[in-house]
């Protein structure tokens, strides 16, 4: 996959950040065979929380960003 670095102006979302390092923080504490499903498997259970209790992690991470 390539994509053109023309003048292309692209902005992190906010808590894009935090998203990320929360899934590499878990990667590295499990060393899982396959990313990819842990990764999937992940988020699924943060869509889980987010449903079951309101609480969605990217708004919480774009909080601690600011």
């Amino acid at each position: 996959m390539s994509i053109a670095a023309a003048n292309t102006n692209l902005r992190v979302p906010a808590g894009f950040r935090n998203l990320l390092e929360g899934l590499a923080r878990e990667v590295l504490r499990e060393q899982p065979t396959d990313v990819v499903a842990f990764a999937a498997q992940y988020f699924q259970k943060l869509l889980e929380q987010r449903d079951a209790g309101g609480v969605d992690p990217v708004a919480w991470g774009a909080m601690l960003e600011d």
